[in-house]
């Protein structure tokens, strides 16, 4: 089931086109990339569906419904990049006035919000001023507060920023746990690394416009340039097969070749084989998605890119 669309928006601001003709579909319980640069247009989108802007254009469908900002901001949950926290109020007194502002009850406010301080481990913060907080333990209290009146759309704008490995482990394993209880998320970032770990599908903007729409693995398909990595047990051979492949890069135990695309892995692999090689491993190189924005956008051939795609 479709849990919003997005169709045709537009957002100018005098001569800027900040959001220009976008359209997508996020599932329920679907994990959603919308990624793209600094500048890219992300934050204007997540404001029009927030009802924080109002489109120029298109229409925004909220649970089958034309979202409408004043009755439907209770079943979104929006943490900014930017922290908006009171600097001296204590956590505790202000996570449970943001709760009931969401229209939580005094007691089923403190109930989850004891409930998620235990989940990420802030049990003993309550009486601590946000001041007295570092930038990471702050957006771990801006999670939760993103979160605990249970919202049906949750959209997180650089959730990670400022956490420590064993923290960002912590917000990525709460976020999926959300998604298979039926939340649908929409991670906001221009760390596309993050994005390939975490999300189900994906859109990518640039200068106000979408570029790409697809899974992960679609859209690594799609633009994968039949590259592969193989290790060998000794020195790799030194002749080649242009009929089957190209040579890319030879090392001390390893080719990286440019097969043709009509050629199967079988064919390669019995060419090596054939030889006598031992092969150890056999591993085909797929693009990063930050390999596959830097070809959209500067036209640069992954080829020509190999030795990025191995790291």
């Amino acid at each position: 089931m479709d849990l919003l669309q997005v169709a045709h928006l537009k957002k100018y601001f005098a001569t800027q086109k900040a959001v220009d003709d976008i359209s997508f579909t996020i599932s329920e319980g679907q994990i959603f990339g919308l990624l793209g640069p600094n500048g890219a247009g992300k934050t204007t989108l997540i404001r029009m569906i927030t009802g924080i802007f109002y489109p120029d254009a298109g229409t925004i469908t909220l649970d089958g419904k034309l979202f409408d900002p004043v009755s439907d901001i209770g079943k979104i949950g929006y943490m900014p990049e930017e922290r908006g926290l009171y600097k001296k109020m204590k956590i505790g007194e202000q996570a449970l006035y943001l709760a009931q502002l969401k229209g939580l009850k005094k007691k089923d406010a403190i109930e989850s919000l004891k409930t998620w301080f235990e989940k990420l481990e802030m049990e003993s913060w309550w009486n601590k001023k946000v001041e007295d907080l570092s930038k990471g333990m702050q957006q771990k209290l801006q999670f939760v507060i993103t979160v605990l009146h249970q919202p049906r759309l949750i959209i997180l704008d650089e959730p990670f920023s400022g956490l420590d490995p064993v923290n960002s482990t912590l917000i990525k394993d709460e976020i999926f746990n959300l998604a298979r209880n039926g939340s649908t998320v929409i991670f906001s970032t221009h760390r596309m690394e993050q994005v390939e770990e975490i999300c189900d599908h994906i859109i990518l903007v640039n200068k106000g416009q979408k570029l790409l729409d697809g899974t992960v693995h679609g859209i690594k398909q799609a633009f994968k340039e039949h590259l592969y990595k193989i290790t060998f047990a000794a020195a790799p051979p030194q002749d080649t097969a242009p009929d089957l492949f190209e040579v890319k890069q030879t090392t001390a135990d390893t080719l990286v070749i440019q097969k043709h695309p009509d050629v199967n892995n079988n064919q390669v692999l019995a060419h090596f084989l054939n030889r006598g090689d031992a092969i150890e491993s056999f591993n085909e190189i797929l693009p990063s998605l930050n390999d596959i924005f830097i070809r959209k956008v500067e036209g640069t051939p992954l080829a020509r890119r190999f030795q990025t795609l191995q790291d």
